[in-house]
């Protein structure tokens, strides 16, 4: 098999590969959605679409990976091609822990709708599930044509989520400093709320993954962060 022929098979397996990688990350923005829309309506039936459809989501890194080492194996790429190779590996990774995060919100929206609401969390969690997702759709969008500009576009609006993130958190300790009813509800929210904060974490490493992988080098300065809060023990699956 002539050189020219392997380089045209790997091109071609990485395509589909990264085929995989858009369809899962369309996936996940659409787990996002459905959560916040479940919370915001209370909806426990599709609260538990969400959580159900995870599955598929794992499925889904479970072939990317296996794509992936089957190529690594049999194509043994060069160090400019394996990088590209290993990006899906991290990028996919990235895309999963945010499809746990949004089931996660989804499995605390059906122990919220038996409780009294807490007025505008609901909206104000879509709103800061919607920044997210576009951060994401931009974040993959960036990766599929190695745009490094919108990468680091994503990677600057991290900061506007950090701050939706901390307002969110003051106006749920206000809640529960008003009413000791609120504090169960508002805990809940306030884990929903980081949850949705890490999401915008992930969608910045996939950014800086896009970085890496045109330049060759990882961004030079430090991740912009606006989050004052420190949170211990969020939960991942």
């Amino acid at each position: 098999m002539s050189e020219q022929h392997i380089l045209r098979a790997f091109d071609r397996d990485l395509e589909a590969v990264q085929g995989l990688v858009m369809r899962m990350g369309g996936m996940v923005e659409t787990a996002i959605l459905d959560a916040a829309e479940a919370l915001a309506a209370r909806d426990e039936d599709m609260a538990e679409k969400v959580r159900a459809g995870d599955k598929a989501i794992d499925a889904l890194e479970e072939k990317i990976n296996e794509e992936t080492a089957r190529l690594i194996a049999l194509r043994a790429p060069a160090a400019s091609d394996l990088r590209t190779a290993l990006s899906v590996l991290k990028i996919a990774s990235s895309l999963e822990r945010v499809g746990d995060f949004a089931k996660n919100m989804a499995k605390r929206t059906t122990v919220l709708s038996q409780m009294h609401d807490i007025p505008g969390a609901g909206g104000a969690l879509k709103r800061m599930s919607k920044a997210v997702v576009q951060m994401l759709s931009d974040a993959l969008d960036a990766y599929n044509s190695r745009d490094v500009a919108l990468a680091e576009d994503v990677r600057a609006r991290d900061r506007e989520v950090d701050q939706m993130y901390t307002a969110l958190f003051r106006e749920f300790l206000t809640h529960m400093m008003e009413d000791p009813r609120n504090i169960t509800p508002c805990m809940h929210l306030h884990f929903i709320a980081k949850n949705i904060e890490r999401m915008g974490d992930h969608a910045t490493t996939i950014s800086e993954q896009v970085i890496y992988l045109v330049t060759g080098a990882m961004p030079e300065e430090s991740r912009p962060k606006a989050d004052s809060v420190t949170t211990a023990g969020i939960e991942g699956k």
